[in-house]
């Protein structure tokens, strides 16, 4: 995983994408204690960028990508 690039300035911040029990989704980055919710994608997707941007005041210092990294379980019988 890149997290930094050039001079101290980040290039790509990781989300994972989990849905949330009471509905929609929510989700974490990796490494950040940054935190959002949404009632489905594109909700989801305007709220993480809000966040990184409130996370993260100045601009140069901003990541350039956000990677959004859905994640589900899956219980299967044995």
């Amino acid at each position: 995983m890149r997290f930094w690039k050039g001079y101290g300035q980040m290039s790509e911040i990781i989300f994972e994408v989990r849905e949330a029990e009471e509905g929609g989704l929510w989700a974490r980055a990796l490494g950040y204690p940054i935190f959002t919710q949404g009632e489905d994608w594109d909700d989801l997707r305007a709220m993480v960028k809000d966040a990184v941007a409130c996370h993260f005041e100045n601009e140069a210092e901003r990541p350039k990508i956000i990677r959004l990294y859905f994640a589900s379980d899956e219980v299967l019988a044995a």
